[in-house]
């Protein structure tokens, strides 16, 4: 069943990345149209940005679940196959970790049970607790930075998902290998 949802999740979020990358060339280009004609638009720049951060964060996501990550396997080609499938399990253990941990901090700095014991009034919100997350506004654009910012807990969810399903099938790997071995 996880492995189920991370595969539909990650086709979600490849379908989600492709979409924003387009976006992002087509807002380069109306800057670049726009700045030749001499007007400007200001707040594209702002939003190309944003796009492409939430593309990366959306794509960082799938590639790490299909492992196809850049990476240096000097040692792990030295080494047996059951010290390498170890060794991946180690490596998705990490993931799972970095991925549990950017939850957890994503958590404490949206603070969302804080805010929800306030009924979701900011005013109140940011006046007890001195966070103004919620309110911040984007420089060119005008809406509230949250809502770019959402991209870290979501990338922090799906990674979680996507590293779990992962390190159960390295493990499952990992007693198949053993069993044989027998």
């Amino acid at each position: 069943m996880l492995k189920t949802f991370s595969e539909a999740l990650a086709k979600i979020e490849m379908a989600a990345a492709a979409t924003l990358a387009a976006a992002v060339t087509l807002l380069v280009l109306l800057n670049i149209a726009s700045r030749s004609l001499g007007m400007a638009i200001y707040w594209v720049d702002e939003l190309a940005i944003y796009a492409m951060v939430w593309t990366t964060f959306l794509a960082t996501s799938v590639v790490l679940k299909k492992r196809q990550i850049i990476a240096v396997t000097l040692l792990v080609d030295l080494l047996g196959e059951r010290s390498r499938i170890w060794m991946q399990c180690f490596s998705d253990l990490m993931i799972l970790t970095f991925a549990v941990s950017l939850m957890l901090l994503c958590w404490r700095w949206l603070e969302p049970a804080t805010l929800y014991s306030f009924d979701f009034d900011i005013r109140a919100f940011q006046g007890d607790t001195f966070n103004f997350v919620y309110s911040e506004k984007t420089n060119t654009l005008g809406v509230r930075k949250i809502w770019p910012w959402l991209i870290l807990p979501w990338f922090a969810f799906s990674l979680s998902i996507h590293a779990a399903g992962n390190i159960l099938g390295s493990l499952k790997r990992a007693i198949y290998f053993k069993r044989a071995a027998v």
